[in-house]
């Protein structure tokens, strides 16, 4: 999504080019294909012709995953040229390190600031995301929750085989066939699993879904979602609360750490959507702000370490399978954590911390470059 929009936004910039030509650079390059983001890239400019540029053995300076726009006229003349960055999430970062969307609207620098002000004014924490964002935010939020809906109905009743050389066979429909004629734990799970599993596929075969934190990880908040809506019956009002408590969870992730694939492994993916699921449903079921911080730190402290290692570079194995495991694991964590009285010994901040001094620490080929983990012996075996 962030190469897809830094190319709408190049497009206003050179409506009379003749030639485009787009280079792609570290992981972005190496797993560009299996992620689409050739299209992604290339279709804001139709009918101009395109050209895409392969680098995967360089790395720009401020994030693995860069992009360079340039422009020429019909003469072969560069008339202007872009380079910048996708950071995660749609979000990108130009060449100065300036992030897209304009400054921080929450004073807020970590969750325990966040905690304390709660408990010392007695708000709930999707309160300060109508106070710093606008009573104009549930009506986002209600767009976004439909989203997520469709994508889960559209996922559930499609089947073939996903595009690519993987020739992954969609489960999505089977799986929640499947639960129908199970009772108990077994079908609440597989029910689970089919909403997890059919967001994932839609994103994997190009469809409309909904960046929870990334488009990789985008299964695992609408599937615990619908399932505890499915099971409670939950009016639309707390579940777009709750959609506000996930995204400010995700947000002190993104602003302190990373929820980029390439920069953190899939532990920035997969485990901060876990975290903001878990989050989420512990509000929907009653928690206390602690509990849902606790709920929260178990969703990201439980995937410390997850490696970002698509076979193919494709955002298919082992990523749509995490999602269907994040999700059930989110739905524990919530009831881990309200069990509890909310009293832990480490800290949602720590934990992000943690997990970024982690991120750091992994080598490059754990970081969505297809080159190490799954991707690399699953290559081996199949030479």
């Amino acid at each position: 999504m962030g190469p897809r929009f830094a190319a709408e936004a190049f497009r206003e910039r050179v409506p009379h080019a003749a030639l485009i030509r787009i280079t792609l650079y570290g992981s972005l390059a190496a797993t560009g294909k299996g992620h689409l983001t050739d299209r992604a890239v290339s279709e804001p400019f139709k009918p101009i012709p395109t050209e895409i540029v392969w680098d995967a053995a360089r790395i720009l300076p401020l994030h693995p995953n860069g992009l360079k726009f340039e422009a020429f006229d019909a003469a072969e003349q560069l008339i202007d040229s872009w380079t910048g960055y996708s950071v995660g999430g749609g979000a990108l970062m130009d060449a100065q390190g300036i992030a897209s969307g304009g400054a921080e609207c929450y004073p807020f620098a970590s969750m325990q600031e966040i905690l304390e002000t709660a408990a010392a004014e007695g708000r709930p924490l999707w309160a300060f995301v109508e106070q710093y964002e606008g009573r104009e935010v549930w009506v986002f939020l209600e767009t976004i929750w439909q989203a997520m809906q469709r994508a889960i109905e559209r996922g559930i009743n499609a089947d073939g085989v996903l595009p690519g050389e993987l020739r992954l066979a969609r489960k999505a429909s089977s799986y929640h066939a499947k639960a129908l004629n199970m009772a108990g734990h077994f079908n609440q799970t597989a029910l689970l699993f089919s909403y997890a599993l059919a967001v994932s596929e839609e994103n994997a075969s190009g469809g409309e879904v909904v960046t929870a934190p990334t488009c990789g990880a985008s299964g695992v908040l609408p599937a615990v979602l619908h399932f505890l809506q499915k099971q409670y019956q939950f009016p639309t009002d707390k579940l777009l609360r709750a959609l506000a408590t996930a995204g400010l969870i995700g947000n002190l992730v993104k602003r302190n750490a990373s929820i980029s694939g390439a920069e953190v492994g899939c532990q920035g993916e997969v485990g901060v959507a876990c975290a903001m699921a878990a989050g989420a449903a512990a509000q929907l079921l009653g928690g206390s702000v602690y509990q849902i911080e606790y709920a929260a730190e178990m969703g990201l402290e439980h995937h410390l370490g997850l490696t970002c290692d698509p076979i193919g570079g494709y955002v298919q194995i082992p990523c749509i399978e995490r999602n269907a495991i994040a999700a059930a694991r989110a739905v524990d964590c919530a009831a881990y954590a309200l069990l509890s009285d909310g009293r832990h010994v480490v800290s949602f901040d720590e934990v992000v911390k943690t997990m970024l001094e982690t991120g750091k620490d992994m080598k490059a080929g754990y970081r969505e470059t297809a080159e190490g983990g799954l991707a690399k012996i699953h290559f081996m075996k199949r030479i």
